[in-house]
């Protein structure tokens, strides 16, 4: 599903060029769950964002669903990240003057579907939140902010979720209740890429990539 080949990326800095990642390969299959670990600094997050559509590598090649990437201009990068990938923040990233349903309604907003507050109902619902529909994000705990967060990846079916540090503004218990959940969907069908670098999280995968100074160790 997920094909990474020789893949650099290379920042300019004060007018100094900063390698994030030096030639990173990698694959991740249909319905893997897979860890990626890193300290700062290790080209993690660049290497998500690729992976994500939301970077574009300096050298290399990625293909998803054996489709190579380079040369989609941005609105074909925004309707393939819409249609295949969900995504989901350490920080929730939800809006708060909408409600946790609005908030998991806006990815269907972008695809102009019809009945979004259906679909969006149906979302919180699977991850135990239907009950909190129409709550604004302050108004919600810290794992209920989370679950709409999930949602709102959910909602669109995407093959792939991508999750940078989910569980790190969580306590222990509401962690564990957030990793449950994603073993669930993972259970389903669903490919995970999980950030972390929590090796008690990262043991709940079944595949774990380390990455150090821009290369998988």
């Amino acid at each position: 599903m997920i094909d990474l080949r020789d893949i650099k990326k290379t920042y300019q800095r004060e007018g100094a060029p900063v390698e994030a990642l030096r030639g990173v390969s990698v694959s991740i299959a249909s319905g893997d769950y897979v860890a990626l670990m890193g300290k700062s600094g290790s080209g993690k997050t660049t290497l998500m964002n690729i992976i994500g559509l939301l970077d574009t590598p300096t050298d290399g090649e990625y293909r998803i669903d054996d489709r190579p990437t380079a040369g989609l201009s941005e609105d074909e990068l925004a309707i393939l990240r819409n249609r295949r990938i969900g995504f989901v923040f350490q920080s929730f990233n939800l809006l708060a003057r909408y409600t946790a349903l609005e908030n998991v309604c806006m990815p269907l907003y972008y695809r102009r579907e019809r009945y979004p507050q259906k679909k969006a109902t149906q979302a919180l619902e699977r991850v135990d939140l239907g009950h909190r529909i129409s709550h604004f994000p302050n108004q919600l705990s810290g794992g209920e902010s989370q679950r709409v967060a999930i949602a709102r990846a959910l909602v669109t079916e995407p093959a792939i979720i991508l999750a940078d540090e989910p569980t790190g503004n969580l306590d222990s218990a509401t962690g564990a209740q957030i990793m449950g959940l994603f073993q669930e969907l993972n259970k389903g069908g669903t490919t995970i890429l999980l950030v972390t670098h929590e090796p008690e999280i990262a043991k709940m995968a079944e595949r774990i990539i380390r990455i150090r100074d821009g290369l998988l160790v």
